[in-house]
């Protein structure tokens, strides 16, 4: 972004006032403001209006940033119109299915093929209304892109032509097409096209003035424009949906634009409705009521109303703090509703996150905004469950360290393995904690050197030229292990025996080739030999406990590889040093501090921890998300995004010649319907010194939808494969060996055999890997 820009983006920041509300924000509302301005400082968004409502008042409405830097920065003012995107399902189609409902005109387990006689093509004849509102039908995420095609009625052939992924009700799948094929059933039985259903029987009795598909030129000042499209052109007005943009903007799935003011009038209406107060919501109370139940299919684990989320892998709306019960829906512009009906509130987050390049996961912010409005209504704020080893070891007033003193004859010179991950909960540095407040409560402990890994003791740096050096905060030396050779890596033997106990504090990524786990077996295999006492103090797998990926290949040991696990291992690195330790029959002298109510299904923004990044480029939880999938291919001849504000969630090069064949990357990932991600066409230019830094870059950006379903190492697979298939003299697939680290694997993929083959052929050994790890696992 452009100095000037970036200079009056944090103006606004600092300086856009509050919308004038009736009333004072309620105590703890104001957090609000800081919680935007972190997410635009991150370039999450640019901009965004906030309103939330309780007990029939609006108690904030605010508008943050910018609604586009180009050609003049023009600030987000409250009544500016954003694209809806999938809020479009919930508030016209389902509404609109309802209404039918409630006029007796269809029945919810009714086939859709009993109204659509086209749609039971491909075994779909059993498919009902209700799987469709729910997204239990088994369809694929969306319609093929892949070919060119326009208009309505080729958009309904390809939809009733869809070959189902799945069994009807036997799982969740959040698809696009559901709600095309919803919004075809109700212009069939209204006799309407949906745009006027939604302008004649939503929009008008609830008084929205400013909620329309396809908004007229007039409007245009005030619509925050999403992204590019593929041939270049800014999409203001114009729905950023690329199906529904092919459909004529009117879709069942999206398509609707609105302000913050509209939404919360229809929540507010619907509040009212459920409440039996007075209302012009424009369904009676017991069809409302009907449409937020539970409707999933039994032993459905992802819990739906008919259009409404209720708790799935989308509810980050819903945070921490409301209830079950409460219920709403994200939009992939950046838009999202929640409704709690127990506390009589809605919040209404409204952004353009898409602009100018594609899709940024606002799941964090979605989820704090929603604590932040819970507490201030009353909903009792929730305390942080998840107490790192750092912090248990300071509640247990050190006493592991006492331990080992007493054994050590009442002497303990530590050293310490962190950088700047190595902090308590409230953020004060471990290296600090053990030189004074250890100090002072273990007679005889004296911390006296400290050890950094790859990218140095703050984590900044990229870089094989880290040199040693000396803390400022407590003047000891730092004895940098990270250089270009082994030896450099590797802690000096003559160090360890001048130390008694060496203490290790990373945060760990949770993928095999992150070199802190190699490094913590080196202290391992180095204190086997001197007697060092090594003690972790454990904290999460970031991206929670799933084992996914092959195994690397035995006898290929490096220091991105440090023995063969998967990619995608599922241990703390507590788990792992133990299962180091065993498995290699090292019998270091070991100790885990382990942490205190983490559990394995855990993702990292659960433990109420701030995100502090790991190494210069993990730097969100959505990048770590993804490092499984892009960071095993990266050492092939792509930019993963590296040098750019979007790490690991971009794939690219400049071979990627025009932005025609982005766009074809993009959909031939879409048609393999991958859960839990989505493609989208973007370009890009890395800083030097970066792979391809200055060059422009075309290629693919992936938005995790889903990460629960999402199974990472096979998206790496999947996107090799295509480079492979469509680049074959470009792209260069047999450089992916140093990470994937499996022969097998890489000769299959040389060979175009198909990536879901190759995966299955490694579950078993994923399954042996598990059987063997179970002794080490702590949680």
């Amino acid at each position: 972004m452009p100095l000037r820009l970036t200079a009056a983006l944090a103006l606004l920041i600092a300086l856009t006032p509050a919308s004038c509300w009736p009333q004072q924000p309620a105590r703890g509302l104001s957090a609000i403001d800081g919680i935007v301005a972190h997410a635009m400082r991150e370039k999450r968004l640019p901009g965004a209006v906030v309103e939330i409502g309780h007990g029939g008042h609006v108690i904030f409405e605010r508008a943050y940033g910018l609604r586009s830097f180009a050609p003049r920065p023009e600030p987000v003012t409250t009544d500016t119109i954003f694209d809806l995107a999938s809020l479009t399902k919930p508030l016209v189609t389902a509404t609109a299915i309802m209404q039918l409902w409630q006029q007796g005109k269809i029945r919810l387990d009714d086939p859709v093929a009993r109204y659509l006689p086209a749609f039971a093509a491909h075994g779909k004849e059993r498919i009902t209304i209700r799987e469709l509102l729910t997204h239990y039908s088994g369809l694929p995420s969306d319609l093929p892109l892949s070919a060119p095609w326009s208009g309505k009625r080729e958009a309904l052939r390809l939809a009733y032509a869809t070959v189902p992924v799945a069994a009807p009700g036997s799982r969740f799948l959040y698809s696009d097409v559901n709600y095309i094929v919803l919004g075809a059933l109700v212009e069939k039985l209204s006799g309407l096209t949906l745009d006027r259903y939604e302008a004649e029987r939503i929009a008008r009795p609830l008084g929205l003035t400013h909620t329309r598909f396809l908004p007229p030129v007039s409007w245009r000042s005030l619509i925050a424009p999403t992204q590019y499209s593929g041939r270049g052109v800014l999409l203001q007005g114009v729905v950023d949906d690329p199906t529904a943009r092919r459909m004529g903007g009117v879709a069942g799935n999206a398509g609707l634009f609105s302000t913050a003011g509209d939404v919360a009038i229809f929540a507010q209406a619907l509040l009212d409705r459920l409440a039996g107060r007075p209302s012009d919501f424009p369904l009676q109370q017991a069809t409302l009521k009907t449409m937020i139940a539970p409707s999933q299919p039994p032993g459905g684990k992802d819990v739906r109303g008919l259009g409404w989320d209720i708790a799935s892998p989308f509810s980050s709306p819903r945070g921490k703090l409301f209830p079950l019960g409460s219920f709403g829906h994200t939009g992939y512009t950046g838009t999202s509703l929640w409704i709690d009906p127990a506390s009589d509130t809605y919040v209404v987050i409204l952004s353009n996150a898409v602009y100018p390049r594609g899709h940024r996961s606002l799941s964090a912010l979605r989820s704090e905004v929603a604590d932040c409005a819970a507490a201030a209504v009353g909903i009792g704020r929730a305390e942080p469950t998840v107490a790192m080893g750092i912090d248990v070891l300071e509640a247990g007033h050190f006493a592991p360290l006492a331990l080992l003193a007493h054994r050590h004859g009442g002497r303990l010179r530590l050293g310490l393995l962190t950088n700047q991950t190595g902090r308590d909960r409230e953020g004060r540095r471990t290296a600090e904690i053990l030189a004074h407040d250890a100090a002072a409560a273990v007679p005889g402990l004296q911390l006296k050197l400290l050890f950094s890994p790859e990218h140095g003791i703050r984590g900044v740096l990229d870089t094989e030229k880290i040199n040693n050096s000396v803390d400022a905060a407590t003047g000891l030396p730092i004895l940098s292990l990270y250089g270009a050779s082994d030896v450099q890596r590797r802690p000096p033997l003559s160090a360890l025996r001048n130390l008694d106990a060496v203490v290790i504090d990373l945060q760990d990524a949770g993928v095999r080739f992150y070199t802190y786990e190699t490094l913590t077996l080196y202290f391992l295999e180095a204190a086997a030999q001197t007697g060092t006492e090594i003690v972790v103090l454990d904290r999460p797998d970031p991206i929670a406990g799933a084992v996914q990926g092959p195994l690397s290949d035995p006898g290929r040991e490096s220091y991105v590889n440090a023995m063969s696990i998967p990619v995608r291992h599922g241990m703390t690195l507590g788990e792992l040093a133990r299962y180091f330790n065993g498995a290699r029959n090292l019998h270091a002298p070991l100790t885990v501090v382990p942490m205190r109510g983490w559990k394995r299904t855990d993702w990292y923004d659960s433990t109420g921890f701030t995100w502090v990044n790991p190494s210069p480029n993990l730097t969100s939880l959505a990048a770590a998300t993804l490092y499984p999938a892009i960071g095993l291919i990266e050492t092939t001849n792509i930019s993963v995004g590296r040098g750019t504000d979007h790490p690991f969630e971009y794939v690219g090069a400049p071979w990627i010649v025009s932005p025609r064949d982005a766009v074809r990357l993009a959909e031939a990932l879409n048609a393999r319907s991958l859960p839990g991600v989505h493609f989208s066409a973007v370009s890009f230019r890395p800083r030097p010194p970066n792979p391809y830094g200055g060059q422009l870059c075309r290629g693919i950006q992936i938005a995790v939808t889903n990460r629960n379903a999402m199974n990472a190492p096979e998206i790496g697979l999947e996107i090799v494969a295509a480079l492979h298939r469509l680049y074959p003299a470009q792209f260069e697939l047999a450089k992916m060996d140093r990470l994937l680290v499996n022969r097998g694997v890489l000769e299959a993929l040389l060979a175009g055999k198909d990536p879901r083959q190759i995966a299955a052929a490694w579950q078993s050994d994923l399954r042996r890997f598990e059987t063997a790890r179970r002794p080490y696992l702590l949680y």
